[in-house]
């Protein structure tokens, strides 16, 4: 029996993991937690109470003394919490306005931001379950061992608040956030493409299917496609003796009503079927990176559009995003590429999923730049240099004619653009790389 909520449940642990939710609320709940059972552990075990030296804590019969530690930590936490939040707050603005508002996820799912208002909500939530320990009546009792934890936490927190400050100032580095998205899309090229490509190793043919993919599913709601579950799918398939083609590729969007799916004609397809078959396929309002190779270049395009745009004129920051943006290419030639049709039992197609070519992905990530940096020489003679870098890596005299031509095209729009000086400069680096593709071929 397959669970059904398998891919909801995955979706929303990712969601959750990227959010200012879960992981703080963790740590709060957690150091909360421990604040009230060391509270009672001690009142319940008083030779605890040696545990701590005098010197550290000198008034240890003084319940109003314990009293205003932890206030005033609790208090302070709770004071450095909103700045912490605004000073997110304003690194979230300046990001969505000087870069894209596309890149907002990334500094969302920072762990080490995440990590900071977790160890100050929980130290605060800590003071606040340990205080009703430290009591002058009817009985005084002073918390010895759960104060000196608070005492230690402060100091803890002063060291993450540095580090915090610290690690925001480097974020926001156009140079950190395009590497990052750079790495975080490679991770999922490493997740879809694991097995590395051999020379001159050509794309899985497309098989055929026993028969007319005549029964459609209908999206339920609009959105994204997200997340594909493929074993699952392909399991299901088998198991309703039929076969699925799925219509749109991940990241593409897919408006309510629109057929998702084609399926053979095999066993009855009822609306528990279809349900089981729909929840296979996760669609959103936004595009992630947990398989949407095209999102993360989608993002280093973003950045490198607007750098070169007349209103921020800076080409160095898009000579950034070209280099990141052939690291990506240049991975995902070296990698097998994604297979799209699946197989149970073998020479039995069951599933049909829709990949980006390597071409298209080469088209996503250079042509709107290449377009848009037509009179910067400097941006052009990276993107001529990336392809050169790419048809190293390639090994395939179809990906390496591709490649000139893209070349070609960029000469084409520098003419009558930039310097004539410049565009010898172009042309003689485009000779270089159809020189060195003629000699592959």
């Amino acid at each position: 029996m397959f669970d059904r909520f398998s891919v909801p449940l995955r979706t929303v642990g990712y969601r959750l993991r990227g959010g200012f939710l879960v992981r703080p609320l963790a740590i709060a709940l957690l150091l909360g937690a421990a604040g009230a059972f060391l509270s009672e552990f001690e009142e319940a075990f008083p030779a605890a109470r040696s545990w701590v030296p005098l010197a550290l804590f000198p008034s240890q019969a003084d319940p109003q003394v314990a009293q205003t530690i932890l206030a005033t930590i609790a208090t302070s936490t709770m004071t450095v919490v909103s700045i912490v939040f605004a000073i997110l707050l304003m690194t979230l603005t300046l990001a969505s306005t000087q870069f894209s508002p596309r890149i907002l996820v990334n500094f969302v799912r920072d762990q080490a931001t995440q990590w900071t208002l977790g160890m100050f909500l929980g130290t605060f939530c800590y003071c606040i379950a340990a205080l009703p320990a430290a009591r002058s009546a009817p009985e005084p009792f002073v918390p010895v061992l759960t104060i000196a934890v608070a005492m230690a936490l402060a100091p803890l927190c002063v060291s993450v608040l540095i580090y915090f400050i610290y690690h925001i100032s480097n974020a926001i580095s156009v140079n950190h956030i395009v590497d990052r998205i750079a790495r975080e899309t490679e991770l999922v090229i490493d997740e879809l493409m694991p097995e590395p490509r051999k020379p001159f190793q050509r794309a899985e043919i497309a098989g055929s299917f026993a028969g007319p993919l005549d029964v459609a599913i209908t999206s339920q709601r609009s959105g994204y496609i997200r997340f594909i579950d493929i074993e699952r799918l392909r399991a299901l398939a088998k198991m309703y003796r039929v076969a699925i083609r799925i219509e749109r590729r991940i990241g593409h969007f897919v408006p309510e009503g629109v057929p998702l799916m084609h399926l053979t004609r095999g066993d009855k397809i009822t609306a528990e079927r279809r349900a089981a078959l729909l929840s296979a396929i996760d669609l959103g309002p936004t595009r992630t990176l947990q398989q949407d190779v095209e999102f993360g270049v989608v993002q280093i395009v973003d950045i490198g559009l607007r750098a070169i745009s007349p209103a921020v004129n800076d080409p160095t920051t898009a000579i950034t995003c070209v280099d990141q943006l052939s690291s990506i290419l240049i991975m995902w030639v070296c990698r097998v590429p994604p297979c799209g049709f699946y197989y149970d039992p073998p020479h039995v197609l069951r599933l049909a999923v829709p990949w980006i070519a390597f071409d298209g992905l080469l088209d996503l990530a250079f042509e709107q730049i290449r377009h848009y940096a037509a009179a910067d020489a400097a941006v052009s003679l990276r993107l001529i240099r990336a392809l050169s870098d790419i048809r190293v890596c390639a090994n395939d005299p179809e990906i390496e004619a591709g490649l000139v031509t893209r070349g070609q095209k960029i000469i084409t729009g520098c003419t009558g653009k930039v310097e004539p000086t410049d565009l010898e400069r172009l042309k003689s680096r485009l000779q270089g790389l159809e020189a060195a593709a003629r000699s592959v071929t």
